[in-house]
């Protein structure tokens, strides 16, 4: 393929990128943007080159050795829902903007601390970004057919362009604004789009090479395993493998939270901690898809190839060799992505920390103390896009100089052990508040020495020499110094022998620095903070202990050269308000100092923070015996208002609780009087009818006989409804004192619906109502059957006067589940309230929709019939209601 082609190709597809970076800013606040699947995509910027030419590469000449670089990510995963969740939170209250930051706000916002981290963070990624250079130079070779992977100048060079080219990307998107704690939307989300078109191109290929060069997994297992030395492709030969593997693990499993890119998309980039829910399972699934058809495709290299060609291109190589040049550029495409990934967020991280970290607080203050905010935010603008420039330049010169002599996955390596001396004051101070500035400082220095010894100066000194005596006999011929097997360990890799050593020595000094020299009253605030996650809410607002006297004129004066005098002013207003302290406050305290350091620290890191507000405040030294007697004050004043809002919550819930008991007594008295009333008033209505009829009949003695019948036909309906009246109100009383007993017999369920719907299906007939019976077979068990037939009628009867007439539908169903017979009476009336629903059984309970028309009857129906159907150890509810009809059911034990 042409050169000019395929420059071509490249740059458009940097334009695509482009576009999507700037769409996803214009629409920062969209969902689409901004929810789990982009969040756990753009983790995958860990799958860089090395993952997609390295692995297949280390497949083909070491076999499954190319997996523990994935299962320490895997088995991390898990843990961040405690472990980065609390990261997390730690970053967004702080204003955290890098892993510099973050470890050294951890100290103190100790100031060398965070250039020290800064230095580490630049002198492994370095490489690592060369080794993305290293994977577009070679592939772009072979794409384009040419025989030297790099010109002789650098003007002639493709590569330099590209590099360039990633740069100007960076800087575009990425130094928009001076508050890199502010979220890059763009950048993640093309960062995110990157991460499906490798992984899919990946896959593309990965089927290609194993169903149609080959004819599947078996046809390629076949072939490959009748090769010489194949069991040791397949298998780990011994302890000093496993050894191998366990510390191979480790130290992927520190690199996917403290690789600088990882922990910008992780920490800093995130909007919702809730997304870690789906990160922590989307993302290794990610990972064993992309592993997925590796070693296939090493295997189908090895036996297509054989040892003549590079084996970590097998994935450009195999397509091209059967002439599928589509295909091999759709590969060439997706390690570009993984490239321009890592680079971006790689440089983007390491531009902040190199801002924030080594050239503001190291030579930048005092002139922007002097500027106006305007310039300030120009300069800080400026010296993070030179520095990303820088950093790629520097890539560059390393990939020129070294990387050519070493593979992708070497060079990987040594950028995770050297990132790894990060881990025991990272990790371990998350979780031990007696870790100490100087012991960071110290284990991280003494572990980068070892990693230097042990693994860079080696293949420093045989790159310019071209000589291995160093490597072969240590300083002095003394055998124990050999840079790979020193004190006598020969059975590590070189990777793994360096990280072993350096982690130990790191890990020994940081825990004997930190026992041996107390830090100072300001790594004490932060690292209880740290450490205390779950009440940092309450710790953060009084974490920093602090003695001396502070003017707000002269902290907002430092706040208005780099935030603008609206933005300060705003930021002090609801400081104010938050704490409830007046606006026109003098004096400072402890919070706003505080307050103050986290709004700077996003713009020019907490070091510089520190030292401005330093600047401005009079200070006077406190001893660690009065902070930690101020912090154990702090914490039983904590515990003192903890234990009161307790006991305030309790007593409002008793007080709702009490006035919800007053209301309930209340509305029960009233509807005892409603129910008082309404007996009476049904008692009198028929006392009343007879009363009439008898004096009509007394006072007219010639009284027609027609006439005179028919009014001694209504006494004796008013005399029925009187005695029924009074038969329920005793019956009621019998029930309620537990006066009543139950006749248990044998009976058929069946028989007593059969009884109860002929009682009340003359009612029903002159409604119209339709009676529907379910035909189920004959249940017989013991029960009252008066008493029962009593709640079928008292249903039944309820149903019919709340169906509506001519197109009434009431039907009665039964069946028995479990042990007990139920009964189900459906009817299609107007439905009972939702507020009603709980008190519909209540004894002197009516609607209170029922204040202007009340249904005939005295209320107790269904009170009544709870009574009887508890009396036979059974239930009944209401099991559905709504404008369109009611169900009520009851059960009874089968027995």
């Amino acid at each position: 393929m042409s050169n000019y082609l395929l420059v071509f190709i490249i740059i458009s597809y940097l334009g695509i990128l482009f576009f999507i970076a700037y769409l996803a800013e214009k629409k920062s606040k969209s969902r689409w943007v901004n929810n789990p699947y982009v969040y756990t995509l753009s983790l995958a910027v860990y799958c860089s080159a090395w993952t997609y030419y390295g692995s297949v590469g280390i497949a083909a000449n070491s076999g499954i050795s190319f997996l523990p670089i994935y299962l320490g990510p895997v088995i991390a995963s898990p843990l961040w829902i405690v472990v980065l969740r609390k990261i997390i939170k730690i970053s967004k209250q702080q204003k955290i903007s890098s892993i510099a930051d973050f470890i050294s706000l951890r100290y103190g916002n100790n100031r060398f601390l965070g250039a020290l981290v800064t230095v580490i963070c630049v002198l492994g990624i370095v490489p690592y970004i060369a080794l993305q250079l290293k994977a577009v130079s070679e592939t772009f070779s072979i794409m384009s057919d040419e025989n030297s992977y790099v010109s002789t100048s650098i003007l002639d060079d493709s590569t330099f362009y590209i590099a360039v080219l990633l740069a100007i990307f960076a800087t575009f998107f990425g130094t928009q604004k001076t508050d890199a704690s502010e979220k890059h939307i763009g950048i993640v989300t093309s960062v995110a789009f990157e991460s499906v078109l490798k992984l899919v191109f990946f896959l593309i290929i990965g089927v290609f090479v194993t169903y149609f060069l080959f004819d599947g997994t078996q046809d390629i297992y076949n072939k490959i395993s009748i090769t010489e030395g194949f069991s040791e492709l397949t298998t780990l030969s011994g302890f000093e493998s496993g050894l191998n593997w366990m510390f191979m693990i480790m130290l992927s499993f520190i690199a996917i939270f403290l690789l600088p890119r990882q922990f910008q998309v992780s920490v800093i980039e995130n909007n919702r901690e809730k997304h870690l829910k789906k990160a922590i399972w989307l993302f290794p699934l990610y990972l064993l898809l992309f592993n997925l058809f590796v070693i296939y495709i090493a295997w189908a290299g090895k036996i297509t190839f054989g040892n003549s060609v590079n084996a970590e291109y097998y994935t450009l190589l195999l397509p091209l060799q059967n002439g599928n040049v589509f295909l091999a550029l759709l590969v060439f495409l997706g390690g570009f992505s993984a490239v321009i990934s890592m680079v971006v967020v790689s440089t983007l991280a390491l531009s902040t920390m190199i801002s924030n970290n080594l050239i503001i607080p190291y030579g930048f203050l005092s002139k922007f103390i002097k500027n106006h905010p305007e310039k300030n935010a120009k300069y800080i603008l400026k010296i993070r896009r030179i520095s990303i420039f820088l950093i790629i330049i520097f890539a560059y010169l390393f990939y020129i100089n070294f990387s050519i002599e070493l593979s992708l996955y070497s060079i990987g390596l040594i950028s995770f052990v050297i990132i790894a001396q990060l881990a025991p004051s990272f990790f371990i101070g998350l979780y031990w508040n007696r870790g100490s500035s100087k012991a960071a400082i110290t284990g991280i220095i003494i572990g980068f020495l070892i990693t230097g010894y042990t693994l860079i100066l080696p293949f420093t000194i045989e790159a310019f020499t071209g000589s291995s005596t160093f490597t072969e006999n240590g300083i002095f011929n003394l055998e124990f110094t050999r840079p790979h097997a020193l004190f006598g360990i020969d059975f590590l890799s070189p990777p793994a022998h360096a990280f072993f050593w350096s982690l130990i020595f790191n890990s020994l000094f940081y825990l004997a620095f930190s026992l041996l020299f107390k830090g100072n009253y300001r790594e004490r605030n932060y690292a209880e903070m740290y450490v205390d996650s779950k009440n940092y809410t309450t710790l953060q607002d009084g974490a920093l202990v602090w003695k001396g006297e502070a003017y707000v004129a002269d902290i907002k004066n430092i706040l208005d050269k780099f935030l603008g005098e609206k933005r300060s002013q705003r930021a002090l207003s609801i400081f104010f308000t938050k704490y409830k302290l007046p606006q026109d406050t003098q004096l400072a305290d402890a919070r706003l100092i505080n307050f103050s350091e986290k709004l700077l620290t996003g713009s020019i890191g907490s070091a510089s923070a520190k030292i401005l507000i330093d600047n401005v405040v009079k200070e006077e030294e406190i001893s660690l015996v009065e902070v930690l007697k101020i912090l154990e004050e702090s914490k039983e004043a904590n515990a003192s208002n903890k234990l009161l809002k307790e006991k305030s919550d309790e007593l409002s819930t008793l007080t709702s609780q009490l006035k919800e008991a007053n209301k309930n007594l209340i509305d029960k008295d009233h509807q005892k009087d409603e129910f008082l009333d309404t007996v009476a008033h049904e008692l009198k209505t028929p006392i009343t009818g007879i009363r009439a009829a008898t004096e009509l009949i007394l006072d007219d003695e010639e009284m027609d006989a027609e006439i005179k019948t028919q009014f001694l036909k209504n006494i004796l309906q008013d005399s029925d409804r009187l005695s029924r009246l009074i038969h329920n109100i005793l019956d009621f009383e019998k029930l309620s004192t537990g006066r009543d007993h139950l006749d248990l017999s044998k009976n058929s369920i069946k028989l007593t619906i059969d009884k109860a719907i002929n009682g009340v299906s003359q009612i029903a007939n002159k409604k119209a109502i339709k009676l529907v019976v379910s035909v189920n077979e004959s249940i017989e068990f013991s029960y009252d059957e008066d008493r029962v037939l009593q709640v079928l009628t008292n249903l039944l009867s309820n149903a019919i006067k709340f169906c509506p007439s001519e197109n009434g539908v009431l039907s009665v169903d039964y069946e028995k589940i479990d042990g007990h017979v139920f009964v189900f009476i459906e009817d299609n009336g107007i439905g009972i309230p939702k507020e009603d629903q709980s008190f519909i059984f209540d004894k002197f309970y009516q609607s209170i929709n029922q204040n202007t028309i009340k249904p005939q009857g005295s209320g107790l129906g269904l009170a009544i019939s709870k009574q009887i159907v508890e009396m036979h150890q059974g239930e009944i509810w209401i099991e559905k209601t709504n404008k369109k009809g009611t169900i009520f059911g009851f059960k009874l034990p089968f027995n």
